[in-house]
């Protein structure tokens, strides 16, 4: 990884880079809000990364090291997870923590250090990166918007249940919430495993990671959620997940709800929005600033935000993401593919479908009309004039519609060059990609 003469090399994250980590990541992130003064969250949370956090390992860390003084002067962390949609298994890496020193920017430390990030999931097989972060900036490093990771409606404070007439349990037609408990730990994950043969994206935690969420992590942590459980007596049904304080802006933000069984949201929800209002107003007693509003970041569709009090809408933010390998992508989702048309009745009427991705392309290949297998194949010259070619579709696009983010009529709509050989091949690559909601809570 390291150029001859050059001043900064990139290497591999260790254990003993704890300390000047921290350190670095607390002077550079989010100093709008301390005032230009070190972050204790961003420290404790980069100190949580490299001591006992399930998902990561200390060389997961890239570095750049001036190698005048042996010091990072640059850095960011790829956090590997599994992603799950409708049983379909996506390793995912979510990036974060990117930061340089300000007396060594403007050398290109940010760009060196992804390049080193996408080879090494390229060498293993990570086919999805994801960030959040500055408008626009990791475009220009291969990223896009595609993915959205709210969308619900805020709810304002006076919406919730007034002072009085909630329960601190949050009770509601027998379900109750109480906090979580690392013995709850094995149902948690029970309740992801289920998620994931649903019909969203989402984040399973097994028992492990649930058990760190708990109780794993050090009190300043940025990233600490406090956990709750949605009980009936002693069975528990369900979880909700929200912030550890008020924002500045005087939100309590909500990442994650889900139960067991869809029949329980109308009860669950109105116990969970008593809850809340519990918490916002208890945390506004200890912040001394005014609890406002409680903040999903959960898709517009989600049960939490459809029975619940009517909120303000708001533009969704997006997810950044990446994929080098659009191909390996759309092999992954064969299982999902295959039953998507099983379930519309279409049958593909040729041996492949040709997908030219503007340089590369995939072939689909099928046996009686059921797809078999997914290749990587040299694209055509003039993808719109080929005769093989039955769809040209830019990588972005297809990276969209493989997540779900936007259906085919989309596409086509904004993306100009994507272009169809006939309506069959519209009508059916319609049915194979659908709008998929996002109810993802990463493991950071």
């Amino acid at each position: 990884m390291t150029r001859e003469n050059d001043r900064y090399r990139i290497r591999p994250g260790r254990a003993s880079d704890v300390v000047e980590l921290a350190r670095l990541h607390a002077s550079v992130q989010l100093q709008a809000v301390t005032g230009g003064q070190p972050h204790p969250g961003i420290a404790a949370w980069v100190e949580d990364l490299l001591d006992g956090h399930p998902s990561v390992a200390a060389d997961d860390f890239l570095v750049a090291e001036d190698q005048s003084t042996g010091r990072p002067v640059a850095s960011l962390v790829g956090l590997r997870q599994d992603w799950g949609l409708t049983g379909v298994r996506l390793p995912v890496a979510q990036v974060e923590l990117v930061g340089t020193a300000p007396e060594h920017r403007g050398n290109r430390l940010t760009e060196r250090l992804f390049a080193a990030l996408h080879q090494r999931y390229a060498a293993v097989g990570v086919p999805i990166q994801v960030i959040e972060g500055i408008p626009y900036f990791y475009r220009r490093l291969g990223y896009d918007y595609a993915l959205a990771n709210d969308g619900a409606a805020p709810v304002p404070a006076a919406a919730l249940p007034a002072t009085g007439q909630d329960q601190p349990d949050g009770s509601s037609g027998g379900l109750t919430l109480r906090p979580a408990t690392v013995a709850d730990a094995d149902d948690l994950a029970d309740i992801d495993r289920r998620l994931v043969d649903g019909n969203a994206l989402v984040c399973p935690r097994d028992a492990e990671v649930w058990r760190y969420e708990i109780a794993g992590r050090r009190p300043p942590d940025i990233a600490r959620r406090v956990v709750a459980v949605l009980v009936h007596g002693t069975d528990v049904r369900g979880y909700l997940v929200h912030g550890a304080q008020l924002s500045t802006a005087g939100e309590l933000t909500v990442v994650a709800a889900a139960c067991k069984r869809p029949a329980d949201w109308p009860q669950a929800a109105a116990a969970v929005h008593a809850h809340l209002g519990h918490v916002g107003r208890r945390y506004e007693a200890s912040a001394g600033r005014p609890f406002a509003a409680v903040r999903l970041l959960l898709d517009p569709d989600h049960p939490l935000s459809r029975f619940g009090p009517l909120g303000v809408p708001r533009r969704p933010r997006g997810w950044y993401v990446r994929t080098g390998d659009p191909v390996g992508l759309l092999a992954r989702l064969q299982p999902l593919l295959r039953a998507r048309w099983h379930t519309a009745e279409l049958r593909w009427h040729e041996p492949a479908l040709n997908i030219d991705m503007y340089g590369r392309a995939a072939r689909l290949e099928f046996t009686h009309g059921e797809l078999t297998a997914v290749t990587s194949v040299p694209g055509a010259v003039s993808p719109s004039t080929d005769p093989h070619t039955h769809a040209a579709i830019p990588p972005g696009a297809l990276l969209q519609l493989a997540l779900g983010h936007r259906t085919l009529p989309e596409v086509l709509d904004t993306w100009p060059d994507c272009l169809l050989a006939d309506r069959f091949t519209e009508h059916f690559l319609t049915a194979a990609f659908p709008h998929v909601p996002v109810r993802v809570w990463p493991r950071n």
